[in-house]
């Protein structure tokens, strides 16, 4: 294996060389986490052994982006599984969890609606949830666009008149229910009433689950039949109603663009990635015919090859889909095929077939699914593109406000917090080309001013920030913005020039009425509220104040705490920091039990008890 660092080999408690030389040799898991013990990335193997010291021996200049991983791990952690396909399902779920920053991720995938069937219930409903539950009831999608999942779930309680009350039929007490309006508008049977059996009604629930299924030519197949024999039984008026049924599935069956001759249900998928943005395209083919495309946003991990990228999301997508089709049609062979088709094989209950076609109609579906998937990626990076190109013209609009000579495409505030004479501190927000650039973002406690005054710590947080600036020959910006009118203005201004910053563009930008201030005029201007130039003037002085407010908390909570402790006999700033960091606050240790306290390293039972009763 390659040779760790310092940094890799110390951190992690237990030699990470230690780890490394005792890993197992099964199917499993492994957690890979950083100096700060964040999980960065997780993955999965038939052989952890193997896959893990794979990393090390790969890490070199013709692999930057496994060195870029490999150079972060500082410890790591393995679940060992009885089977790769176990492996599997617990690599989806951590990924979910943790979250790493080196795995791709579905974006929002956790909002995506589904429509719930509630087959559990006598009398079935059809609902829209963001949550899948094992209680028995029927889920279909996820639906990537909330406006077509309503469409399809409007044409569903039209065409097969599912109740839409939430009522709970028949009544748990044995009470009779009136039927609403939508039994007089035709639009419910009536079950709540018993105007309507269960087995009629559970009739229009099968069909619900046929055509949610893409299973619209077997239920046209279905109701045409019950549409015969109504009629031979002369129920001319139920073969009527069956008869608009079957035009209306008909007339949303035939808007389908796809016809493919095998009946078979598959998926076809293709990925499209660049600059930083990935986006998976969908096709459903449900009985040969295209049934609907989901557009999933992705964010690319930072190891985000086009192989790693393709399994990740399989294992990401079907872990919460309730549906899983016979065949899944990809672009390239996908990394530990077998084992993922075994798995998606597992959760239909029949066998699931993962193809990369070479050649003919599959290969067609495919280049159709990558066409889709290069155009939603091309209308993704043009969104992006046109707002970053909305961000330039505030700042031209600003340069022409203030008359400045070069555009402030390097902008910063300060702002000053204090409550009262305590805790006082400042802030500084930054931002360049338009947009907050948080690296960049400073924070002071104030150390030379005692007292409430604004002037003088404006002037001392102005005067460290530029005085380490120039101290580490570190570009200037192009605008300071001073939160605050004259005063605060020309407290910035006389520490400038101390410092020889005769000729740093600088304005004041007062709260009250938006008045901005500048160096060589007496009076304050003021621009139009709507103004570009003005918003974003307000945009980077309320990112400065709500920097520094947040910083004010902090510090005050932690003096408070301090306080409290400080004034305990016997606990001194070790034994002070042993209790903050187990039980967090200065309110659990209150509500903490003798024996917890006692607990504590370096705290004996008797201190612990005057710590008890101090506080």
């Amino acid at each position: 294996a390659r040779k760790m660092t310092d940094t890799q080999t110390k951190t992690a408690g237990f030699s990470l060389k230690d780890k490394l030389a005792d890993l197992p040799s099964q199917p499993g898991v492994y957690l890979f986490k950083d100096a700060r013990a964040k999980v960065i990335y997780i993955g999965k193997a038939k052989s952890i052994r193997g896959r893990v010291k794979n990393y090390f021996r790969k890490a070199g200049a013709d692999d930057p982006k496994t060195a870029a991983l490999v150079s972060r791990i500082a410890d790591l952690e393995v679940i060992v599984t009885d089977s790769e396909v176990e492996a599997l399902i617990l690599e989806a779920n951590l990924i979910k969890e943790h979250t790493p920053r080196f795995n791709i991720m579905l974006k929002d995938d956790k909002h995506f609606p589904y429509i719930k069937v509630t087959t559990n219930e006598p009398f079935p409903r059809v609902l829209v949830t963001r949550r899948i539950e094992k209680d028995g009831a029927r889920y279909f999608g996820p639906y990537t666009s909330s406006a077509s999942m309503r469409k399809t779930l409007r044409f569903i309680t039209q065409l097969f008149k599912i109740r839409s009350c939430s009522l709970t039929i028949p009544h748990p007490k044995g009470q009779k229910y009136r039927v609403c309006l939508d039994y007089h508008i035709g639009r419910c049977g009536g079950p709540c009433e018993n105007f309507q059996s269960q087995e009629e009604y559970r009739e229009l629930v099968d069909g619900v689950l046929l055509f949610l299924g893409g299973r619209a030519k077997q239920l046209s197949a279905d109701l045409e039949q019950k549409m015969k024999e109504a009629a031979a039984n002369s129920e001319f008026e139920h073969a009527a109603e069956l008869r608009d049924r079957i035009n209306d599935l008909k007339s949303v069956t035939d808007r389908q663009k796809v016809d493919v001759a095998e009946k078979v249900d598959r998926d076809v998928i293709a990925l499209a990635q660049d600059e930083g943005v990935g986006v998976a395209v969908v096709l459903q083919i449900r009985e040969g015919i295209l049934i609907g495309r989901q557009d999933i946003q992705l964010k690319p991990g930072e190891l985000a090859s086009e192989e790693s990228v393709l399994r990740e999301f399989l294992e990401q997508y079907y872990n919460h889909q309730p549906n899983q089709p016979a065949e899944v049609y990809v672009a390239r062979k996908v990394e530990d095929e077998s084992a993922l088709a075994d798995w998606l094989s597992d959760m239909r209950g029949k066998r699931v077939k993962i193809i990369s076609p070479q050649r003919g109609e599959k290969l067609r579906l495919v280049g159709m699914a990558e066409s889709n998937a290069r155009l939603l990626l091309g209308e993704l990076l043009t969104q992006r593109r046109g707002y970053r190109e909305r961000i330039a013209p505030m700042v031209a609009t600003l340069q022409k406000a203030l008359s400045l000579a070069e555009a402030p495409n390097l902008l910063c505030c300060f702002d000053v917090s204090n409550t009262g004479a305590t805790d006082a501190v400042g802030a500084m927000s930054y931002f360049k080309k338009g947009k907050p650039f948080k690296g960049e973002y400073r924070r002071f406690k104030i150390k030379s001013v005692s007292g409430q005054d604004d002037y003088a710590m404006m002037r001392e947080i102005v005067g460290r920030y530029f005085f380490r600036r120039l101290d580490e020959k570190k570009p200037l910006p192009d605008l300071v913005v001073i939160d605050g009118g004259r005063g605060q203005l020309n407290a910035a201004l006389a520490e400038l020039k101390s410092l020889g910053l005769h000729d740093q563009p600088i304005i004041g930008l007062a709260k009250r009425l938006e008045e901005i201030y500048l160096a060589d005029h007496a009076e304050p201007i003021t621009l139009n509220k709507s103004s570009p130039a003005l918003l974003l003037l307000k945009q980077v002085r309320d990112e400065a104040h709500r920097f520094g407010v947040t910083y004010n908390r902090k510090v005050r909570s932690k003096r408070t705490i301090i306080s409290q402790l400080d004034g305990i006999p016997g606990v001194g700033p070790s034994r002070r920091q042993a209790l903050l960091k187990k039980f967090g606050s200065v309110k659990k240790i209150k509500e903490a039990s003798l024996d917890q306290i006692a607990d504590t390293p370096g705290i004996s039972r008797k201190l612990a008890e005057t710590v008890k009763s101090s506080l």
